[in-house]
């Protein structure tokens, strides 16, 4: 994804890291936004729920967090980055 290497508005993006006992998939520490790419399993039963209760507890540390599936990274890519921007703002 195209957020490393300060790629999009010139932000520094952290691809896998820890925060907590949790991993995000992209995190900016200076703008604390989280970007999470997920696939079908994150839309089922326990998944679903520990997504959630992980989601709360970011966002009580003050993190913003915007998700996406797979398949809109792989054939909407533009539309990805342009929600992305937005959150930025």
């Amino acid at each position: 994804m195209r957020l490393r290497s300060r790629q999009l508005e010139g932000v520094k993006f952290r691809r896998q890291q820890p925060i907590g006992s949790y991993v995000v998939d992209f995190v900016s520490f200076d703008r604390k936004l989280i970007v999470e790419i997920d696939g079908g399993q994150h839309n089922e039963g326990k998944t679903k729920e520990r997504d959630e209760e992980r989601s709360a507890w970011l966002k009580e540390r003050g993190y913003r967090m915007v998700r996406f599936w797979n398949n809109d990274v792989l054939t909407n890519m533009e539309g990805v980055l342009e929600r992305v921007r937005e959150a930025l703002r």
